[in-house]
């Protein structure tokens, strides 16, 4: 097992020292990613299919080693293990790169896209090659969106029909000022905490609830905490599969062609990978005893415009937000 502490300072060290990443560097042609998912969730699956289409292409000569269930930290440690090259690949939730990346704000605003199929449009279009290109300037390359369904709300306490209802009750968001804003525009507490302690937060009470999509819901085993589930369909914040710019950059350029091509083949993958599983992760928690109940979105949408109207003053984000709107 990799030490993720011995494997940030190494690739810290190489960052500063030398121009190549640490897997490049050490000659081994493995490319080291990362995923807090668990072995099976549809994002490790599509990283896998990338590593052996790739070793096929090039005769074993490139492929991937992947750490999943978060062997290897959390996401944030994994954006900056990225940049630094102590890992190569890593596949994050969008949420947890709006600080650092602002376009991705565009993506997790509320209600900013209608459907899936609305979603993935416009990602396919040129709003996800927008958004992709800026991550380059912070040392990693964007290789792929990932759309990983709709984000609705689930707890502990009681079904939720409107905002109203989550008044006081304490919620999981990820670390994004986005999701803590629009949590407290609900009249909830919102409480950052990383996606492998809710679990337990939810079972010792620690928080009421959280909001995922329904896949998440399931391989995380959440339901077995949280027994109502209210489709509020408040955000489809996609995952980004990104890419050490040091490790790019090392490549031939026929290598990193390849690759680049391989990892924009992934995305139908992941999708027919997600869309099949999302069905079955549904009917898993439903046979659990989960209860199911639908919102009044307009109540949802209402309380969120606040919020929506600020980041609509942002010169970066106003742009990016009509053209996701004009592929609805």
């Amino acid at each position: 097992m990799i030490d993720r502490r011995r494997l940030f300072a190494a690739g810290f060290g190489l960052a500063c020292a030398a121009p190549l990443p640490a897997a490049l560097a050490r000659g081994t042609g493995v490319l080291t990613a990362t995923d807090v998912h668990v072995d099976g969730y549809p994002t490790v699956e599509a990283v896998q299919w990338i590593g052996e289409t790739l070793a096929r292409e090039t005769g074993g000569r490139l492929r991937i080693r992947l750490y999943h269930s978060g062997q290897l930290g959390r996401e944030s440690e994994a954006i900056d293990m990225a940049r630094f090259g102590a890992i190569d690949i890593t596949r994050v939730y969008s949420g947890a790169l709006n600080n650092a990346f602002p376009l991705t704000q565009a993506l997790c605003l509320p209600y900013v896209f209608e459907s899936v199929a609305h979603q993935r449009r416009a990602l396919d279009g040129n709003v996800g090659a927008a958004v992709l290109r800026g991550f380059e300037a912070r040392g990693l390359v964007g290789l792929a969106i990932y759309d990983s369904g709709a984000r609705c709300f689930y707890n502990t306490r009681r079904p939720l029909h409107t905002p109203a209802d989550l008044r006081g009750l304490k919620f999981r968001v990820p670390p994004s000022d986005i999701f803590l804003q629009l949590l407290r525009q609900f009249g909830a507490n919102p409480t950052p905490l990383a996606y492998g302690e809710v679990f337990s937060a939810l079972e010792t009470r620690l928080i009421d609830g959280a909001e995922n999509n329904m896949r998440s819901f399931h391989s995380s085993r959440h339901f077995e905490a949280a027994g109502y589930w209210s489709q509020s369909e408040h955000s489809y914040a996609p995952d980004v599969l990104l890419i050490s710019r040091r490790c790019l950059d090392a490549m031939t350029p026929a290598d990193r062609a390849l690759l680049l091509d391989i990892a924009r083949g992934s995305v139908a993958v992941m999708r027919r990978l997600w869309d099949a599983s999302e069905r079955s992760a549904r009917a898993a928690v439903a046979a659990h005893g989960v209860a199911f109940n639908n919102v009044d979105v307009p109540a949802f949408r209402s309380a969120a415009a606040p919020l929506l109207e600020d980041y609509l003053r942002r010169p970066e984000i106003a742009p990016l937000y009509r053209r996701i709107r004009a592929f609805a």
